[in-house]
């Protein structure tokens, strides 16, 4: 599993980004040596994912977690899906007609083209929550309740190596309750795709402080996310979806804050792999 794109909201450039990276949301997963098959979020880090696959092209499927801009603004600035000898299984949150619910956002006179626009060979997929079978994987995806339009979380093991990670970029636990301490409820579909994975990468884009903002936005805060991790028994706490304004010091003094012996928590970067 490795983060191409770590931001949220808006893609961000200059020497204090410099560290973590400024690309919005885009994960890729491989096994071994293989190229990635299983692309998580399609964020302007599908743009630093190019270089990795050279001449070849991208055979395999893209896994939205919702619409959002900075989870799509990649899908047309990715060369290795857009040439003739591409097969590209694009697949979303069910909610209407695939691609004309994506063409909302790439088309004219927002963009130069629309979605099938794209060269090669491209499948538009609605899904429904629940277990699937992709690109060898066994996904399971969960909505979780993030404002403006159907967002899932996954969960992804690899039958093989038996290891697994959840995935929660964008994921607002206030709008279902305070919890326990305020921070939000550790319900039961956020609790399903994190309990007892190898790696949660979980979305921070806010701190306590800050929570009626993240709320306000549709997010949670660095606090729920170690709190689910915790609650969860997770092995380690990846933040991710790092907010705009936040240079990369801050980044760090919010992943160091909340490590401790229990929990081994740290911030995405772009360029880093985690093993499973």
């Amino acid at each position: 599993m490795t983060f191409y794109g770590v931001r949220g909201s808006t893609p961000v450039a200059g020497a204090e980004y410099d560290g973590f990276g400024g690309h919005t949301s885009s994960v890729a997963i491989a096994v071994g040596d293989d190229l990635p098959r299983l692309l998580l979020d399609a964020g302007t880090g599908l743009l630093s994912l190019t270089r990795v696959f050279s001449s070849t092209p991208f055979r395999g499927s893209i896994l939205l977690t919702h619409l959002h801009w900075d989870h799509v603004q990649g899908l047309p600035f990715f060369p290795p899906a857009d040439r003739d000898d591409a097969h590209v299984t694009l697949m979303q949150p069910a909610q209407g007609d695939p691609l004309e619910v994506l063409s909302r956002a790439m088309s004219p006179p927002h963009f130069p083209i629309t979605p099938d626009g794209l060269r090669g060979s491209w499948h538009h997929r609605g899904l429904e929550a629940g277990e699937h079978e992709i690109e060898g994987f066994t996904v399971t995806a969960r909505d979780v309740l993030h404002k403006g339009g159907r967002t899932f979380g996954y969960r992804v093991t690899d039958p093989e190596s038996g290891g697994t990670f959840a995935y929660l970029p964008d994921h607002c636990p206030t709008r279902y309750g305070p919890g326990p301490d305020g921070l939000g409820e550790r319900h039961e579909d956020a609790l399903a795709l994190a309990w007892g994975v190898d790696v949660l990468v979980h979305g921070a884009p806010f701190v306590v402080s800050e929570i009626e903002r993240a709320t306000a936005f549709g997010h949670s805060t660095a606090e729920y996310a170690v709190a689910l991790a915790r609650e969860a028994k997770v092995g380690r706490l990846v933040l991710t979806h790092h907010a705009p304004f936040r240079d990369d010091d801050a980044i760090a003094a919010i992943a160091s804050d909340h490590t401790s012996t229990a929990l081994e928590v740290v911030a995405a970067r772009e360029g880093t792999t985690f093993t499973l």
